[in-house]
């Protein structure tokens, strides 16, 4: 990846305190795994902002590679890489994602 792709991928993650890299939009997510984010993070009132991946594929590769990560929907907090869809759904059905959140925002 380039230095342009990485520092945008950087400002992109700083520029909401919970950030997703996904396929569509929260509005319209383009693929299952992508829509299970959305709902988790709604369901737990929590704001977010995103990128639609699918609309530019310099970040869409890149991001793979910046968080070693090989799958979208990307989700950070804070700046910190949380993981993706199926670490979303088993953080939440265990409580621990809503506790990580709100510690996470709080300070």
């Amino acid at each position: 990846m380039d230095a342009q792709t990485k520092t945008r991928i950087e400002t992109l993650i700083q520029s909401s305190p919970v950030f997703v890299f996904m396929k569509g939009t929260k509005l319209m997510p383009q693929c299952g795994f992508s829509n299970n984010v959305v709902q988790i993070l709604n369901a737990l009132g929590i704001g977010f902002e995103t990128f639609d991946v699918l609309s530019d594929m310099e970040i869409r590769q890149g991001i793979k590679e910046f968080s070693d990560w090989p799958t979208i929907p990307q989700v950070y907090v804070k700046g910190e890489f949380m993981g993706g869809s199926d670490i979303l759904i088993e953080m939440y059905n265990s409580g621990e994602l809503k506790e990580k959140l709100e510690i996470a925002l709080a300070s």
